[in-house]
């Protein structure tokens, strides 16, 4: 449904500014970036970007922020017995009545720039040599 969908273009280092502002680094981690330190343990500590085998999409992040209760992480999942986990809802709360539309393209364009698509697994070429 959210073809032909997008923010306007956003800036990485102001989403960076926003996701400290907004307090997501309470809980999530960045890969390869330096956050400040959560005030006190989260209920899941859930890293964001790094080397993945499927890049999030736009609208993929998009959601996350705006609908957190799409998906719950499975990590966070883990810590509920079996016939607990279809009635468990996602810790992280909605920010849509703290973020602005300019905060959540820039948060978006920041998160979505430090995601590298990893090698399938046991993929190795020869190196044919001319």
């Amino acid at each position: 449904m959210g073809k032909g969908f997008r923010l306007p273009e956003g800036d990485a280092e102001l989403g960076k500014a926003a996701f400290v502002q907004l307090d997501c680094h309470q809980c999530h981690r960045v890969a390869g970036v330096t956050l400040p330190e959560p005030l006190a343990p989260p209920p899941v500590e859930y890293t964001l970007g790094g080397e993945v085998r499927r890049v999030k999409s736009y609208g993929e992040l998009v959601t996350a922020i705006i609908q957190p209760q799409h998906i719950v992480s499975p990590e966070y999942l883990a810590k509920f017995p079996e016939e607990q986990r279809k009635s468990i809802q996602s810790p992280m709360p909605p920010a849509n009545d703290r973020m602005t539309v300019t905060q959540l393209s820039h948060v978006v364009t920041f998160l979505h720039s430090h995601y590298q698509k990893a090698p399938p697994p046991g993929m190795t070429y020869p190196y044919y040599a001319p």
